[in-house]
C-alpha cells in the first residue's frame, strides 16, 4: 500500500521540527530568510508551508520549491537534503506515487547517485531495478542511471587524490627520496582527470604546482582540460 505522505509533506514537518530546536520562531526563521535574499518567505508564507491554509478544498500546504529548499536548509543551519530525507527522525519516506516508500539513507543514496533506484518489488522479498529497456537503442533504465550517475563516483575520488597529490609534494620538496611517492600519486590523479575528459566532465580547478607536474610529465590525455589555481 503507497503512502499519502508527500515529500513535500516531509520537508514541511521538518523545516518546523528544526526551527523549533534551534528556539526560532516564524518571524526569526522569516528574517533570516530576508537576510538570505528571499524576503518574499515571509511570516504568512512559513505559517502556510508548516501547517497549511483552509480554503474550499480543505487545508491545503504550500509547497516549497527547489531554491526555497537551499534557503530554507542555510536558514535553519541544516543541510537542505536532510530537510527532504530526514535520516535517523523518520522510519521511511515517500518516492514516487506509484512506488512504496523506503528508509530516508536508500532514497539518499538515490539523490546522490550512489545506488541505483529499486522501485520495482519486492519479487522474492528483494526490490530490484528498473531493467526495461528505456532507449531506442535497447539500453536499460538502470544503465541510463549508471552513466547519469558516472560523475558521483569521479568527483569525490579526484578530491581524494588532488589532495593526497599535494601531500606527496610538500613531502618531496623536504625528502628528496620522496619524489618517487609524489610521482605515483601524480599519475593516480591523471588517471582520474583523464577519466574525466574521456565522460565529457568539466574539471576543476587544480593547484597551479600539481598541474604544471601533470603537463611536465605528460600524463594528461589532454593537457588543455585542467586550468592551475591555488589551492583554496
Amino acid at each position: 500500500m503507497h503512502s499519502h505522505q508527500t515529500a513535500g509533506d516531509v520537508v514541511a514537518a521538518q523545516i518546523r521540527r528544526h526551527r523549533e530546536r534551534l528556539g526560532m520562531n516564524r518571524h526569526d526563521l522569516a528574517a533570516e530568510c530576508a537576510r538570505l535574499g528571499r524576503p518574499d518567505i515571509t511570516y504568512a508564507v512559513i505559517v502556510t508551508i508548516e501547517t497549511g491554509r483552509t480554503g474550499g478544498e480543505g487545508k491545503k500546504r504550500r509547497p516549497v520549491t527547489v531554491d526555497e529548499l537551499l534557503v530554507f536548509g542555510l536558514a535553519l543551519a541544516t543541510p537542505p537534503l536532510l530537510l527532504l530525507l530526514p535520516l535517523g527522525s523518520e522510519q521511511t519516506v515517500p518516492t514516487v506515487p506509484a512506488a512504496d516508500p523506503r528508509d530516508p539513507y536508500t532514497v539518499w543514496q538515490w539523490m546522490t547517485g550512489e545506488a541505483t533506484p529499486t522501485l520495482d518489488g519486492p519479487l522474492d522479498g528483494r526490490y530490484v531495478p528498473d531493467s526495461r529497456p528505456i532507449a531506442s537503442n535497447g539500453q536499460t533504465w538502470a544503465a541510463a542511471w549508471g552513466t547519469a550517475a558516472y560523475p558521483v563516483s569521479l568527483y569525490p575520488e579526484l578530491a581524494r587524490r588532488r589532495e593526497t597529490a599535494h601531500k606527496a609534494r610538500l613531502r618531496a620538496a623536504l625528502d628528496p627520496s620522496a619524489q618517487t611517492e609524489y610521482v605515483g600519486r601524480l599519475d593516480e590523479l591523471a588517471h582520474i582527470v583523464n577519466d574525466m575528459h574521456r565522460a565529457s566532465l568539466t574539471v576543476p580547478d587544480l593547484p597551479p604546482e600539481l598541474a604544471e607536474d601533470l603537463k611536465r610529465l605528460d600524463l594528461l590525455t589532454d593537457p588543455n582540460q585542467i586550468n592551475p589555481r591555488g589551492m583554496e
